[in-house]
């Protein structure tokens, strides 16, 4: 017997299969839900076939990048250099 979740925007949630998936739109009035696969498929189902998933309920992944598909060596930033010593902050430039 499928366990019922109602979809809210924002909610993250783990299918049968393993798949990880985020509800990303809700029209109750055409009765559907749009789901967001990490990877970055969506797939649009209607209420009734919601109701019939067996799902369980997870926590946003830490990794927001699943659907970007980049490494994080691609992200355009040096992370590890913002924080050294000898990096200069533009603020420090601005008078009070």
């Amino acid at each position: 017997m499928p366990m019922e979740h109602s979809p809210s925007i924002g909610d993250w949630y783990k299918n049968e299969a393993g798949g990880t998936f985020e509800v990303v739109a809700l029209d109750e009035q055409d009765g559907y839900v749009e789901i967001q696969y990490f990877d970055g498929t969506v797939e649009e189902l209607d209420l009734d076939a919601w109701q019939d998933l067996q799902l369980e309920a997870v926590e946003p992944p830490d990794d927001w990048s699943g659907s970007l598909d980049i490494q994080p060596d691609d992200y355009g930033v040096d992370i590890e250099g913002h924080n050294r010593p000898d990096s200069h902050n533009p603020l420090d430039d601005l008078e009070q």
